[in-house]
């Protein structure tokens, strides 16, 4: 299904067959009304520099607020897409509220997602980076996001791959 290499604390790998090719694996990492089936929905446009907000569940513990700021960093159509999130709640009302610095282990990380062409699918690499290894949140973030990535996520993508009709 997919594997994760563990041996960097500061980074996710996630390496996932997908039996799609990869224009309609573009597509769903590329198209907002499909990104919200299977990731979070928002207002993602596919423009180096826009910037769009994102929201999910909070996760107690890993000074996660649930609200993604989000900007696009860099893309090739149909061969790689890199994403910045910022938690910039958690960074400032969490922090304020724990006695830190806003900013301070706040979460910062960059999403790369790579497709290789493979056989008659598509072989779908995420590098999820920008974890402190310091910061004992952040470690919990990266547990839980691992698990999230490489489970529900990757499920939940597959089953959009999946759908026939007008939206794929």
């Amino acid at each position: 299904m997919s594997s994760d290499r563990d041996d960097d604390p500061t980074t996710i790998r996630v390496d996932q067959f997908l039996a799609h090719p990869p224009a309609k694996v573009w597509r769903a990492l590329a198209e907002p009304e499909l990104i919200a089936q299977w990731l979070m929905p928002g207002a993602f446009r596919l423009e180096v520099g826009h910037r769009y907000t994102m929201r999910t569940l909070p996760r107690p513990g890993t000074n996660f607020s649930g609200t993604v700021e989000a900007e696009v960093l860099a893309f090739e159509r149909e061969r790689m897409l890199r994403i910045r999130w910022v938690d910039r709640q958690s960074a400032g009302e969490n922090a304020r509220a724990a006695g830190q610095n806003a900013g301070q282990n706040a979460a910062d990380w960059t999403i790369t997602w790579t497709l290789e062409p493979e056989g008659r699918g598509t072989r779908l690499f995420l590098v999820h980076e920008g974890f402190d290894p310091d910061d004992p949140a952040q470690m919990r973030a990266r547990k839980i996001m691992g698990g999230g990535w490489r489970g529900r996520v990757m499920v939940a993508l597959e089953e959009v791959l999946g759908e026939s009709g007008p939206g794929l």
